[in-house]
């Protein structure tokens, strides 16, 4: 990986943990999505994967976009009506769930329909950025979005190794 990509995910890394969210918080959400179907399934074989996913572009360049947004909805730095949208997390807007299909379609289908499961249960970290952007003062809408599509495109990985570890 270049150096500037390298910095890049850095950068993702920490804007992610300056939001709350550190990556073993993703990995408890990649090994309760994989643990039924991977029974050798370790933290460490879905931190290497949430790694993997935090190395892509696409996904680097979804997490800063979608953050960034949060926090000037959070400062009330977004035009109207996009402020509005954005930090009511208005269920009509979409853009947050379209932003990070940028980061399931890597991994195909089983990526996407990862993504929804989690979208519709909201696990973990997940839902506590969802309980937690309903402040007045917080905004999450592309956040939670963001962890669980990363979360998703992981475990889509793993699923896709351990496919291909049969055949």
């Amino acid at each position: 990986m270049v150096e500037k990509q390298k910095r890049m995910k850095e950068i993702c890394i920490n804007l992610l943990e300056s939001r709350g969210v550190t990556l073993d918080r993703i990995v408890e959400i990649v090994y309760d999505l994989q643990k039924k179907y991977i029974p050798n399934i370790t933290n460490e074989l879905c931190l290497n994967a949430v790694s993997r996913v935090l190395d892509k572009r696409e996904v680097q360049n979804a997490i800063v976009t979608g953050l960034e947004l949060d926090m000037l909805a959070e400062k009330k730095m977004l035009s109207e009506p996009l402020q509005t949208l954005v930090s009511e997390d208005n269920p009509l807007y979409g853009i947050d769930e379209i932003l990070v299909l940028s980061i399931t379609n890597v991994y195909g289908s089983i990526g996407l329909t990862n993504f929804g499961y989690v979208d519709k249960v909201k696990p973990g970290i997940i839902g506590e950025l969802d309980a937690l952007g309903k402040q007045p003062d917080k905004c999450h809408t592309f956040m939670d979005d963001i962890i669980g599509a990363i979360a998703a495109a992981a475990a889509s990985s793993i699923a896709h190794n351990a496919v291909g570890d049969k055949d």
